[in-house]
């Protein structure tokens, strides 16, 4: 996808009060995802291979991130394990497992993520401080894709 039509999509999604759009056709899938307010400024552009290319090599990927996006602080970035759907609560309405600035021990439970009608409790590796929850109720997940930031 050209860069100029990736920057108008971005563009068009941080100026509307979309928080997510996915674009796919026959050989490209586009999704860019707003947080909160401010724009994540992530797209990820992913070429399909015809069936020839595919026994010549894997498609190949291009990831897109803006400059002035947010930077990540100082820490252990916690990853999802699997695909599902994260929770940062036991019920909807619920108290989160934690927030910004919680303080955790090794085996608190960060979060929930269900995955094909089971929900997972995702643990923390280590004790420390949560810098930063990278990831919304209820927005899907893919696996190894950051959660939180522990410092």
């Amino acid at each position: 996808m050209d860069l100029r039509k990736l920057k108008k999509l971005i563009d068009l999604v941080e100026e509307s009060s979309i928080t997510e759009l996915e674009i796919n056709d026959a050989e490209e899938r586009v999704r860019i995802v707003k947080h909160g307010g401010a724009m994540a400024h992530q797209a990820y552009a992913m070429t399909m291979a015809t069936p020839t290319q595919m026994m010549a090599a894997a498609p190949a990927t291009v990831a897109v991130t803006a400059s002035d996006g947010p930077q990540l602080p100082d820490g252990d970035v916690v990853k999802a394990p699997m695909v599902g759907t994260f929770y940062h609560s036991a019920s909807p309405g619920g108290e989160p497992f934690v927030r910004l600035g919680s303080v955790v021990k090794a085996g608190d439970t960060l979060c929930i993520i269900e995955a094909m009608k089971l929900l997972n409790e995702i643990e923390a590796d280590h004790a420390g401080t949560v810098m930063a929850i990278l990831v919304e109720n209820g927005e899907p997940v893919e696996y190894g894709e950051p959660l939180f930031v522990i410092g």
